[in-house]
């Protein structure tokens, strides 16, 4: 017995840890994104980007990375990766390299809103009514630690 009242100890410390439960929530939620996103052949986060080029063509990487709270050197191989498939096309301008999407990538912006919908459709069924205090109590939380770290 004395050994399940340590197993039950840690996890009540884990479970009182802002790093332990909202990793765990990441981890959760980034399962379902994957999931969905199959129908895309992308991951989510190559579906930001695409998502992000769509709504504001000729964007620089620096205002992506921004966007994404992304370092330069991630957005390059992710851009890259994008280019490589025939996405996106870089148009270079001075010191800037503007990111605009393809055809082929313009088409592919309806199956992605489609995982997104599925997505967010997906965990509003289990997260319920208490989802937007949820979202806005992260971003709040989140928010407060960029501005302080």
């Amino acid at each position: 017995m004395k050994d399940g009242n340590k197993v039950s100890d840690i996890n009540e410390e884990l479970r009182g840890c802002l790093y332990f439960t909202s990793n765990r929530l990441s981890r959760l939620i980034g399962k379902m994104a994957n999931e969905e996103f199959r129908i895309t052949g992308l991951s989510p986060t190559y579906g930001f980007l695409i998502s992000i080029v769509n709504k504001r063509e000729g964007i620089t990487q620096k205002e992506i990375g921004k966007t994404l709270h992304m370092t330069p050197s991630t957005i390059t191989r992710f851009i890259d990766k994008l280019e490589n498939k025939g996405f996106i096309k870089r148009v270079t301008e001075g010191k800037n390299s503007l990111i605009y999407l393809t055809d082929e990538g313009k088409s592919l912006q309806v199956e992605i809103d489609k995982a997104w919908n599925n997505l967010h459709k997906r965990y509003s069924e289990i997260i319920g009514e208490d989802e937007e205090k949820i979202v806005e109590i992260i971003n709040r939380v989140t928010s407060k630690i960029e501005e302080n770290y």
